[in-house]
């Protein structure tokens, strides 16, 4: 599985560079969201899609488990670059207030650093 982590002062931007996020790779997703839940220092995640074409039920379990492991440690998670399909699979499962959905990278972080 191929992705980026970057970091903008306290907030962790996680880019996933796939095209699926799918069984194929959602064990692999969920453990290193897992990791990334435990540093200490991550309570602010940004989760870049940009390279995601497609998401089954499996992928959206892996974004369910970092949002309960962040919100767990009084953090929050936002989504970027979530395409139409993505977008709506995330609507119709009425998931919306749950994984919330920036237009931009820059309108994640201003959300996320309005957090205490």
């Amino acid at each position: 599985m191929n992705f980026e982590i970057k970091h903008i002062d306290d907030i962790t931007i996680f880019k996933l560079n796939e095209r699926k996020m799918d069984t194929t790779i959602s064990g692999i997703l969920k453990g290193e969201f897992t990791i990334l839940s435990q540093a200490e220092n991550i309570r602010k995640l940004i989760i870049d899609l940009q390279e995601v074409e497609l998401c089954d039920s499996s992928g959206l379990s892996a974004l369910l488990l970092a949002q309960r492991m962040i919100r767990e440690k009084g953090g929050a998670i936002r989504l970027i670059n979530v395409n139409d399909k993505i977008h709506n699979l995330i609507k119709i499962s009425f998931l919306e207030n749950v994984l919330p959905i920036c237009s931009s990278q820059q309108s994640a972080i201003e959300e996320l650093e309005n957090l205490e």
